[in-house]
């Protein structure tokens, strides 16, 4: 019914002779001359949620929550739809056709809807040929740039994001990419000379063919200066420290874009989302939720509505924060606002507790008053400070203040900074010492100041030194100092909460307390014959052992620069000429991109960009398992076996490096510790008769720390070939699919193919797969099985199945491994999985025992 009333009031209006043009307002000058994004754009796009899956109802009800829960009132205002709208073909007009399954009553009425919500829609289109989307590309807008916008126009539409995809082999340089984005701005305005109808120009070219980012300021509202963001801490910080460089391109009516907002989608801390939306506002950044806001947290909803900080993003100045120094992960950004405050950012990329600061003048405000105003724009706390914005800020958050000058000084509390030394650095079972710092920024002082430590159940915390100080006068500091004791836990890794309190009066009588919480992370110690090293220094290492269970936190870049930056458990001396290394990653956490944990072998351990790097044997989240070591004797390994991604991680999986002889090492890794598959051959020169040989981590990420547990380390005299196992990819052509079964490419997978659709109607089956002799065989399967968990058959030579329960494995681009035993006989068998009555995971492959009688 609502969406009736919305056409028939469209209608009278234009029965009506009155046409929905925007009101001109005095403002300042804009980029682009079309009245449009004076401050950035807020909003929502379906892509980081829902990628392909936009729909009419997802858009409707998107709008409706919108209204619901606040995110208009808080200033949202455009509800987009990414890629994947509208048909493959266009119709015979060549003009865009909306999926009818999708959108059953069309773009118009579907920004009817959204209009009659109070809020604005907006479409996706490309500059190329095709769309980006993988399940194929739908048009593109080149040569069809004033059709496309005249329709958009036509439709209702608002906002246009102008992806930059599927180009000719002539369009892929500087000059065609910007005439094609020239072109449809041009098609944008012409359509809004037609229509009365004004169209916000988002590009989205990401620097594709060298483009320079300065191109864009006269061409759209708004431009991405970056790749894709990611549900990940690491990408969120990729994208900032590129966007943050780009300040002087920012003003009104145009604003860098480094992407939309991942908040609420589960893959960061709430302390990490609200860097992100901090950062962002600081930068005059686009901010589209990616977030189902349909159901939305209370606490995604805090962050997205903090009116605070949007004043912040949308101040009418138009400005981008620049930055007043950066240092070792620790930001500050200064933003000048429109009434002569300043915003200042404290931002912590570390994974440490660290103070960080700088000055009022620093910032840019004038150095002429006795005091200013901080208005912490999360907590909501106003103080006072002569002049001294300084803070502890905890790992990967950030603190944001609204600066200006104050005339009074005495309506609010002194600001202070109550440091507490890091605890991150404590042993378990070891005393240890805390210090807390209090520091009186104010011009007032502080009185009756008081200093706490409190701990959980289990630790013992005694004071060194007084507690209670008296008065703190104003840019004077105190301190105290505690005994801690942590205890030693029964797991690799326990994490606890340190939480340091001040408590004072200021004016006498008015009672403040201000307190800093952090994390420590204790350990069970390590124990001789092992010893610890680690030269990532960008982040506290943490080590443990259990048993025969061993974990590893460390940070650190990797092991293909001159730093060697890594940290790891390891035996000095273990390794001869002829000895057999092995071990289990049973998990991984927080490693990006090239990260790894494995085994490391090398001259001398603590030999870090001194010494000969040796080789390594790991599972990456990129590169997948694979052999790495230096052909030249250097400090930094320089050669690989296999190419990345060709023997793709899944986890656990057990690693087993042979050293044959002075110079010659063999990689091995096996899912089932039964059959083995070969990584590769490594020739490492340089090399000394006795190695040291270590379990190691790399997270890839610069002040980020992985964390990664391994089940097992030994170290035996004695090399030898492992008995081999044999793996059969889904997709050889000599497998047999029937029904639904279908390959598809996969990221994750091994060749880059699966099988899907396996289950109901749909049977894959391995046609050769070889035994020496009849006997039972240990045999593993590679599947993908995003939620629920999915049941297989698996029959041999059309025997009776086992039936497999997969668990979850995240995704359908996550890899997980079945074990089992099968029975085989002598030559070549078939192997069938199905499921007549479900739907079964999607198959990578399987690995076969070259050898009958192995366990599974």
């Amino acid at each position: 019914m609502r969406k009736l009333l919305a056409v028939l009031t469209t209608t009278a209006l234009a029965a009506l002779g009155v046409a929905a043009v925007p009101v001109a307002t005095a403002g300042p000058a804009l980029a682009l001359d079309n009245g449009l994004a004076a401050t950035p754009p807020m909003g929502f796009n379906d892509w980081n949620a829902f990628g392909c899956g936009v729909s009419e109802q997802l858009i409707e009800q998107t709008a409706d929550a919108m209204v619901a829960n606040g995110m208009k009132a808080a200033g949202y205002q455009y509800v987009n739809m990414d890629d994947c709208w509208a048909l493959k073909e266009r119709d015979a007009n060549g003009n865009l056709v909306p999926d009818p399954a999708k959108f059953p009553d069309g773009i118009k009425a579907l920004a009817d809807y959204v209009h009659h919500d109070g809020l604005k829609l907006g479409i996706y289109e490309d500059s190329g040929t095709m769309t980006c989307s993988k399940s194929g590309g739908f048009p593109g807008s080149l040569g069809h740039e004033d059709a496309d916008a005249l329709q958009f126009a036509q439709w209702g539409v608002d906002y246009l994001k102008d992806d930059d995809c599927n180009q000719p082999a002539d369009q892929q340089n500087i000059p065609a990419t910007i005439a094609r984005y020239t072109a449809m701005r041009d098609a944008l305005q012409k359509a809004t000379a037609q229509t009365g109808h004004p169209i916000l120009f988002s590009i989205c070219e990401k620097t594709d063919f060298g483009v320079p980012n300065s191109a864009w300021p006269e061409i759209g509202n708004v431009w991405r200066t970056t790749g894709d963001i990611h549900d990940l801490y690491s990408s969120m910080v990729a994208n900032f420290t590129k966007n943050v460089q780009l300040a002087d391109l920012a003003k009104p009516g145009a604003f860098n874009d480094p992407d939309m907002l991942e908040i609420g989608n589960g893959g960061q801390t709430d302390a990490e989302y609200r860097s992100e939306f901090s950062l962002w506002s600081e930068m005059a950044a686009p901010l589209i939720a990616g977030t189902d806001l349909r159901s939305a947290s209370a606490a995604t909803l805090a962050i997205y509505t903090n009116a605070d900080v949007i004043a912040v993003d949308q101040d009418p100045l138009g400005k981008q924060a620049t930055i007043v120094s950066d240092s070792d992960g620790h930001w500050v950004l200064a933003k000048p606002l429109a009434n002569g405050d300043v915003s200042v950012a404290l931002f912590n990329q570390t994974d440490t507790p660290a103070t960080i600061g700088t000055t009022t003048q620093a910032a840019g405000l004038p150095g002429t008053y006795a005091a200013y105003s901080l208005r912490d724009l999360w907590t909501h706390a106003t103080t006072e400070t002569t002049g001294s914005i300084r803070t502890q800020v905890a790992p990967h958050s950030t603190v944001m203040y609204r600066v200006s000058p104050i005339r009074n000084p005495s309506q609010v509390p002194p600001n202070v900074s109550l440091d507490v030394s890091s605890v991150a650095a404590l042993t378990a079972g070891e005393t240890g010492t805390v210090t807390e710092t209090l520091t009186d920024n104010g011009l007032l002082p502080v009185e009756k100041v008081e200093l706490d430590l409190t701990a959980p159940q289990g630790w013992t915390v005694r004071p060194l030194t007084p507690t209670h100080l008296g008065v703190v006068g104003s840019r004077k500091t105190v301190q105290a100092r505690f005994q801690v004791v942590a205890p030693v836990p029964d797991q690799l890794f326990r994490t606890d909460q340190i939480t340091g309190t001040a408590s004072y009066t200021w004016l006498g009588v008015r009672p403040e307390s201000t307190s800093v919480t952090q994390t420590a992370v204790t350990s069970p110690p390590v124990e001789a014959p092992y010893r610890t090293f680690s030269s990532a220094t960008d982040a506290q290492s943490h080590f443990a052992e259990s048993g025969q269970q061993f974990g590893i936190s460390g940070a650190g870049a990797g092991l293909s620069t001159s730093s060697d930056a890594y940290s790891a458990i390891y035996r000095p001396g273990a390794v001869g000429t002829s000895s057999t290394i092995d071990t289990e990653v049973s998990s991984q956490q927080g490693l990006a991109g090239s990260g790894a944990a494995g085994l490391l072998v090398r001259n001398d351990m603590t030999g870090s960009g001194t010494g000969p790097e040796g080789v390594a044997l790991y599972a990456s989240p990129t590169g997948g398992i694979q052999l790495q070591w230096t052909s030249t004797g250097g400090t930094h390994v320089d050669s690989v076996a296999p190419a990345g991604g060709t023997h793709p991680m899944t986890l656990p999986v057990h690693l087993k490096l042979e050293r044959t002889s002075s110079t010659t090492y063999t990689g091995y890794y096996s899912f089932d510790g039964t059959g083995w598959i070969t990584v590769g051959t490594a020739t490492v020169p340089g090399q000394s008769d006795t190695q040291d040989a270590g379990l190691f981590v790399t997270s890839h990420t610069s002040g980020s720390a992985a964390t990664a547990s391994f089940d097992g380390f030994t170290v035996a005299d004695g090399a030898g070939t492992p008995p081999a196992a044999t793996s059969y990819e889904a997709e050889a052509a000599t497998n047999t699919l029937a029904g639904q079964a279908k390959i598809s490419s996969c990221t994750a997978c091994s060749g880059g193919k699966k099988a899907g659709y396996v289950g109901k109607s749909g049977v894959l089956t391995f046609n050769g797969v070889n035994a020496p002799a009849d006997g039972d065989y240990a045999m593993t399967i590679a599947y993908l099985n995003g939620p629920p968990s999915r049941q297989a058959m698996v029959s041999v030579d059309g025997g009776a199945p086992q039936t497999l329960t997969f668990p979850v494995t995240a995704d359908f681009n996550t890899l997980g491994v079945m074990n089992l035993t099968v029975h085989l006989t002598a030559g070549t068998n078939t192997i069938e999985i199905a499921n007549p009555t479900a739907n079964a995971p999607d198959i990578d492959r399987i690995l076969v025992d070259d050898r009958p009688g192995a366990p599974a």
